[in-house]
């Protein structure tokens, strides 16, 4: 009879938490932005048919990274239970703590039981209140961990660079174009190259307290998408051009005045040596070479 290897909690638990951490990496990266009217969900995703945003109940929203198949199931079993709550008490009875906390225990029952394999997710549950202060972020590892985010979140990929370019430049109160920009510029410097990501390259969606309608969940098409960010992308450019030419403007003053005053002493000093005029020898400056075109995957 052959006895079996013998391997110790902590290392099981090493081994699991490294596979589902190699598993979720592989994916590409989703951020969760708070700004001025809600909660922006921006997610590098090429397919126009599976969701990584999705709705869960009236002012709750469900993000995810990882195995579609496995945050999908987390997703539908999410939209089932908030429905029967709501159905048997009331809507108001539906919150985002409540449904983090029952993916919570899912998701710590799978990793630590050693029958089946830990699920390859992160997942995010958004809850957006009456005023900033009542928005609610939950960040759900694949262990079970949950934790309240403010401000931000960003998992999947590379999440730590991103996440490093989002607390350099994000600030509360940010509008809906400024926070889509940050996200998308944030999602482009993932590694060594900054990418140039398109609106067909992503899938945007907000949960708006300003609407309406009950249900504060909506995506935003290619089209708005587009025309949002090729509206703020001129702004910045211009500012940084008209910067650039009131310092030449400045400086094109400070020059002329300094020829003028330099002219001034010349008269008044004595005249008896003439000035030879410049050589037509010295260095003649030389416009730099154009640069290659850009072959770099979008």
């Amino acid at each position: 009879m052959s006895v079996p290897f013998y391997v110790s909690p902590e290392q099981l638990m090493r081994d699991r938490a490294d596979f589902a951490r190699k598993g979720i990496a592989k994916g590409r990266s989703a951020i969760a932005l708070q700004y001025a009217d809600g909660i922006l969900f921006v997610a590098e995703n090429r397919s126009p048919a599976l969701h990584k945003v999705a709705e869960i109940y009236d002012r709750m929203a469900f993000a995810a990274v990882g195995r579609y198949n496995e945050f999908e199931n987390l997703r539908i079993a999410g939209v089932r239970l908030a429905d029967m709550r709501g159905y048997s008490y009331d809507r108001r009875d539906v919150t985002g703590r409540a449904l983090a906390n029952a993916y919570a225990q899912t998701l710590g029952a799978i990793f630590s039981s050693g029958g089946e394999k830990p699920l390859e997710v992160e997942i995010l549950v958004a809850e957006v209140g009456a005023t900033a202060g009542d928005d609610q972020i939950y960040r759900l590892t694949y262990d079970g961990s949950i934790a309240d985010v403010q401000g931000y979140a960003v998992m999947g990929g590379p999440a730590e660079q991103v996440a490093d370019y989002v607390g350099e430049h994000y600030r509360e109160g940010i509008s809906l174009a400024g926070a889509l920009r940050l996200a998308v510029d944030a999602l482009a410097h993932d590694g060594t190259e900054v990418r140039e990501l398109t609106s067909d390259q992503l899938e945007v969606a907000v949960l708006d307290r300003t609407r309406t309608q009950v249900r504060k969940f909506k995506r935003i098409s290619e089209e708005t998408l587009a025309r949002i960010l090729s509206e703020s992308r001129p702004d910045t450019e211009s500012e940084s051009s008209e910067g650039a030419s009131d310092a030449a403007g400045s400086d094109g003053a400070a020059t002329g005045d300094a020829g003028e005053s330099s002219a001034k002493s010349d008269d008044a000093e004595s005249t008896e040596t003439p000035v030879a005029p410049p050589s037509d020898d010295g260095d003649v400056p030389v416009a730099p070479p154009e640069s290659p075109d850009d072959n770099r995957p979008l």
